[in-house]
């Protein structure tokens, strides 16, 4: 099964929740995206507000992946840089593909499609993004061309006493 995937979705309630449920379901499958397991619709909706809030405001942009029934299967958010010297590349954040989907190429599909999103956005040279160490993500990122550009030991803190390193990936995209 192949993915469609659209830059800059409308957001109604079927992609909100649908993107809430794929967030719940990728966390409490272990999935690396900003919460832990188990992890509830309540607790990570608050981010996702802040995820649509900056897109309404021009600073977050989407790449959701609908499966043949048209339900939410991945999604990748972009943020812009702020800084004024750092405008040419673009964060990528809260890269998921749902659980029943993983291990089917549809995460390489995901990355590819988000290049392919950056590359048409204006003055944008390449994309950042990190991951939590442990996991062999930064495996899967540098097949998809990332470079590990640095790591910071211990950064990211899964509970106590378990302690993983935030991993820096960058793409070119020229």
């Amino acid at each position: 099964m192949s993915l469609t995937y659209t830059l800059d979705p409308s957001v109604d309630p079927a992609l909100r929740d649908g993107v809430l449920k794929l967030w719940t379901d990728v966390t409490n499958a272990g999935g690396a995206v900003g919460f832990v397991p188990p992890a509830t619709p309540e607790q990570i909706r608050p981010e996702l507000r802040r995820h649509f809030a900056a897109m309404v405001d021009g600073r977050t942009r989407l790449v959701v992946g609908h499966d043949a029934e048209g339900e939410v299967a991945a999604t990748a958010f972009f943020t812009f840089n702020q800084h004024r010297l750092m405008t040419h590349w673009v964060w990528l954040y809260t890269v998921m593909v749902h659980p029943r989907l993983q291990g089917g190429g549809h995460g390489r599909e995901l990355m590819a499609a988000a290049a392919d999103a950056a590359r048409g956005f204006d003055g944008i040279e390449a994309i950042r993004l990190t991951c939590r160490g442990g996991l062999g993500l930064e495996d899967f990122y540098a097949s998809c061309g990332y470079k590990e550009v640095g790591r910071v030991p211990g950064a990211i803190r899964v509970a106590p006493g378990d302690d993983r390193d935030d991993v820096f990936m960058l793409l070119p995209l020229h």
